[in-house]
């Protein structure tokens, strides 16, 4: 029986190369986020089977609707890619204005804690119990980049919910990982081949990497079965500017 597989932000980026990757492995995948357009694009894209479901992830009543329809023709459950994430332009925290925090928040916290709370409660209740969470933090999650106080905070919570959910979900088989990624190479890091800042007050090229690694990193996590798990996992450049001072 094929996997059923949930991927938020999957229009683009780093959702659209996960859903592919998914796809092409006999999973069933369905397809969330805001812009159809996008998603019918990443479904184009994939091999496999894929259900567009067009879904505002901070939106409460739409993120249950679009839960609603995967257990009404499947039953069941077995992978969540909570992927779906934003980011607002590099400003301190007294130049933020609270409109961009409060975007930030709704997308990559709430959002995510959403997307969660719908998976978990299939999860729980269908037969047999269980499944596995994959939740997007970010190498933001573990040290900041300057400027970044809206992103960098959500992922950091991030980080505190993907282990209260793991250890939530013991008793249900539900296992909760977490992939932490740094510069892949997706629309939102393009302009890390023009020059980002650095802690030290230089801007700098950072490298990149293609996508795929990420997307094949989640693939194994979603194969593995419940009684194992990869609590956290960082995917990134080897020679970006995050290990040591700076």
């Amino acid at each position: 029986m094929s996997k059923i597989a949930i991927v938020t932000g999957a229009g683009t980026g780093v959702g659209r190369r996960v859903s592919e990757v998914l796809s092409k492995e006999g999973i069933i995948v369905y397809l969330i986020g805001r812009r159809k357009d996008k998603l019918v694009e990443t479904q184009n894209f994939c091999s496999g089977n894929t259900e567009v479901l067009q879904c505002d992830v901070s939106d409460p009543l739409a993120v249950e609707k679009a839960f609603k329809v995967v257990e009404e023709k499947h039953g069941r459950l077995d992978v969540l890619f909570n992927n779906a994430g934003i980011g607002v332009p590099a400003q301190s925290i007294d130049e933020m204005p609270f409109e961009n925090w409060k975007s930030v928040v709704d997308i990559n916290l709430n959002g995510m804690f959403l997307c969660a709370k719908y998976a978990f409660a299939l999860m729980r209740k269908q037969s047999p119990q269980g499944g596995r969470i994959i939740n997007n933090g970010s190498v933001s999650s573990v040290t900041p980049r300057p400027g970044s106080i809206p992103y960098t905070a959500t992922k950091h919570a991030v980080t505190g919910m993907t282990k209260t959910i793991s250890l939530d979900g013991r008793k249900y088989d539900i296992a909760c990982s977490q992939i932490d990624i740094g510069n892949a190479e997706t629309p939102m890091t393009e302009r890390m081949k023009e020059g980002v800042p650095q802690a030290t007050g230089k801007v700098d090229v950072e490298p990149v990497i293609d996508s795929i690694h990420i997307a094949e990193a989640v693939l194994y996590m979603a194969n593995l079965p419940v009684n194992v798990n990869v609590l956290n996992m960082t995917v990134m450049a080897n020679k970006m500017p995050f290990v040591g001072r700076g």
